[in-house]
């Protein structure tokens, strides 16, 4: 039985109900996947964009957006097989994967362990490592400020860092549209996820072994996941592409979404249905 499509639809899979959007047609759809702390909504303009010629999803991962669920612990293994799940209760038997940031190293988790579930791969602002002593000790510092006095301060230092200097002063309705959107988790979601971040394992010894189509996208000012990183997957990665982005931060989908697009058109039009008369 084929599965309804729409926005705001939701599904039940490992005792969570998980809210997505699924617009468009094609045989192989696009799945996207947030980056922390934010949720579907993040990729309503590739979406919009590509929705006439691919089919397109976009899911809140476990304790984001819609996805509400209070839970003990989180790791990015978790979220695989959330990934895994979500796929077979859709009865999608591969897919094209895109995620920024966390949703990136799921990704990169997801072709480990299942990597004949997935056609493509779009790898955006991300990275393959895991964090630094120093990068850990960050987050777990977080966590104990988050705790003792919420997520707002956390949020507005996060935006800062994401953003390229500009967007700060230019794209300030994008902004707001996200703030709201991160303003809206809670507290128990935010610190279980920056745990989770903190004790990832690296994936970087594996990405040789990608032999399927991957696509890399950087912003030029990423300050999160810098663009040497993105250069050092290009090269492990036999036959990816790398596309630079400029005036554009840690989210480059949102402060560059034309340019964005583009590079996922060029990318995607093998896998795309002809929208010509």
């Amino acid at each position: 039985m084929e599965k309804e499509k729409g926005y705001n639809l939701s599904i039940k899979i490992n005792n969570l109900e998980v809210s997505y959007n699924d617009v468009g047609e094609g045989t192989i759809p696009i799945i996207f996947i947030h980056g922390f702390p934010f949720d579907k909504t993040m990729w309503q303009r590739q979406m919009y964009f590509l929705k006439s010629s691919n089919r397109v999803i976009a899911y809140d991962l476990k304790g984001f957006g819609e996805s509400k669920e209070q839970i003990a612990s989180l790791t990015i293994e978790m979220f695989t097989e959330d990934l895994i799940a979500f796929m077979n209760a859709l009865h999608i038997d591969k897919a094209i994967l895109c995620g920024l940031s966390m949703g990136g190293y799921i990704v990169l988790n997801a072709v480990k362990k299942y990597p004949e579930r997935f056609e493509a791969l779009i790898l955006s602002d991300t990275q393959c490592i895991a964090d630094t002593a120093e990068a850990k000790e960050k987050r777990y510092k977080a966590i104990d400020e988050i705790n003792e006095n919420g997520v707002h301060a956390f949020n507005e230092k996060f935006i800062k860092s994401i953003f390229h200097t500009d967007s700060l002063i230019k794209k300030k309705e994008v902004i707001e549209t996200l703030r709201i959107n991160m303003q809206s988790n809670t507290r128990r979601s935010m610190t279980r996820v920056l745990a989770a971040l903190a004790e990832r394992t690296e994936t970087c010894s594996e990405i040789h072994n990608i032999q399927i189509p991957t696509l890399i996208i950087c912003g030029r000012e990423d300050a999160v996941t810098p663009l040497s990183q993105s250069e050092s997957m290009h090269e492990a990665i036999k036959g990816s592409m790398l596309r630079v982005i400029d005036n554009a931060g840690h989210v480059s989908n949102l402060e560059q979404p034309h340019t964005f697009n583009k590079h996922l058109q060029e990318f995607l039009s093998p896998f795309s249905i002809s929208t010509s008369n």
